[in-house]
C-alpha cells in the first residue's frame, strides 16, 4: 500500500493506530460513496463491521492509490 509521509506520522495517534491495512484496502476497493476534493484528493467511505460497523474513511492523493489520511468519520450518512 503506498501512502504519504503524513499518512505514517498520524497513524501512531492510538485512536489511528488500531486502524488496519485491510480495512484502508477495503475502502479504497469496495467504498459505500466517493467525493472529489478541489484539490483533486479523493474520499471514499465504508462500513467496517469489525468496528461496530463504523465508518472508515480514507483520502488518497489524486492518483487514486496513495493514502493520505485515514479515520473512523462520525459524521458520516449514507
Amino acid at each position: 500500500m503506498k501512502c504519504t509521509q503524513y499518512f505514517l506520522h498520524t497513524r501512531q495517534r492510538p485512536d489511528r493506530a488500531i486502524i488496519r491495512d485491510e480495512w484502508i484496502e477495503r475502502v479504497i476497493e469496495h467504498s459505500l460513496r466517493e467525493e472529489r476534493q478541489a484539490d483533486g484528493r479523493i474520499r471514499r467511505w465504508a462500513r467496517i463491521p469489525e468496528m461496530d460497523n463504523r465508518a472508515l474513511r480514507v483520502i488518497l492523493l489524486a492518483d487514486g492509490e496513495t493514502v493520505h489520511n485515514a479515520f473512523f468519520d462520525r459524521d458520516f450518512e449514507e
